[in-house]
């Protein structure tokens, strides 16, 4: 049955980014909302161990934390989920030639024509395995729910463990080394990439078997600090634009220098009049509605609970349900208000689509 919120529409900034993102989905309206969140599919029965030569869609064991205090505290309390992705496996891949892979997550849109699944495809074609996972199907957010209900519903930490699950599984195909499997994302999804590099994370999510070797973060939000203690040690890459307001670069360029100040490798590279989203196929415009934080750093407490300076954004016992958790974000009054601004320039761009997969497969070569 369809699960309810009731939450005040004044309240929706709350969320920083995501909160201003359904405030202009219902266009600013004042009075209560009645939100119904969508039920998980009934997927097919989830694999568990995969056969030499197996591609395309796989269903795999996951799990829905929604919150990073979650993740950390106790991942028995996160919801059973059934993830979905679709493989691509190079045509050399074998037992006796087992080939290194990428877990490739889409961004806060989805799975995006000319970007996720074309890269899977040029992955493949360069003798890497892609998985590209979908983390809004599992959870019942197909293309008809609003977009509003899909952001907030669904988390960046419910995409990481996606991704790791992922992982776990494509380390039981035969064709893929299991110690040479990487993540990539785009937007949303780069963020998620990034955040994978937390020990603390890979600890909870994780059995004893090897973590990711490799990261990408392709125009990954930066506004988000997740105060990590300890990294996995894995090698970084990160792919931006001067133009792409979505990504305030002082932020991004600390995030970067806090990573390495823990001692890993960050290779960055920021392309000179580039946007958002150049691999996507859609005219290169200024999407003037498109939200964005800028100057305002949202930080992680030891526990894992989300704060802006001295405030907890979301500060609730760890036992809170997915659906208490949603609407507690969502009352949690402007902690970011100001800092939520709307426009950057977006769509593709071929000369910076050339040069960045240039960049991914040469690092990838070295990394991998």
């Amino acid at each position: 049955m369809p699960r309810w919120l009731k939450i005040s529409a004044g309240s929706l900034l709350g969320l920083g980014l995501l909160g201003y993102l359904g405030f202009l989905a219902i266009g600013g309206a004042a009075g209560l909302l009645r939100l119904s969140l969508p039920d998980f599919p009934d997927f097919p029965e989830p694999s568990t161990q995969l056969v030499s030569g197996q591609s395309g869609e796989i269903y795999y064991p996951s799990a829905t934390p929604f919150d990073l205090d979650l993740m950390l505290g106790d991942m028995s309390l996160a919801l059973p989920t059934t993830g979905l992705g679709t493989l691509f496996l190079p045509e050399n891949a074998s037992p006796d030639q087992p080939v290194p892979a990428m877990i490739v997550v889409h961004g806060s849109g989805g799975i995006s024509p000319g970007r996720e699944m074309e890269y899977g495809e040029l992955l493949a074609d360069n003798g890497i395995a892609a998985f590209v996972i979908d983390y809004y199907l599992p959870r019942g957010a197909t293309s008809d729910v609003n977009y509003m209900l899909r952001v907030i519903s669904i988390t960046e930490f419910d995409a990481i463990t996606d991704s790791h699950r992922a992982m776990q599984l494509l380390q039981t195909h035969p064709d893929i080394d299991p110690a040479r499997i990487g993540i990539m994302g785009f937007s949303y999804g780069g963020m998620a990439a990034r955040f994978s590099m937390d020990q603390r994370i890979a600890d909870a999510l994780l059995d004893d078997g090897p973590g990711f070797a490799t990261h990408v973060d392709y125009y990954g939000p930066c506004f988000q600090d997740l105060q990590s203690p300890a990294l996995t040690g894995a090698p970084l890459l990160t792919l931006r634009g001067t133009e792409d307001r979505s990504n305030e670069l002082p932020a991004c360029l600390e995030r970067e220098q806090e990573l390495r100040d823990l001692g890993v490798e960050v290779e960055a590279h920021v392309f000179e009049g580039a946007g958002h989203a150049w691999e996507a196929d859609v005219e290169r415009h200024m999407s003037e509605s498109s939200p964005y934080v800028a100057g305002c750093t949202m930080r992680y407490d030891g526990r894992g609970r989300s704060m802006s300076g001295d405030e907890y954004i979301v500060d609730v016992p760890i036992d809170t349900s997915r659906e208490e958790r949603i609407a507690v974000r969502l009352a949690s009054g402007d902690v970011l208000a100001d800092c939520v601004k709307s426009g950057y320039l977006a769509g593709r761009d071929d000369a910076t689509r050339e040069r960045s997969d240039a960049l991914l497969l040469e690092f990838l070569g070295r990394t991998l």
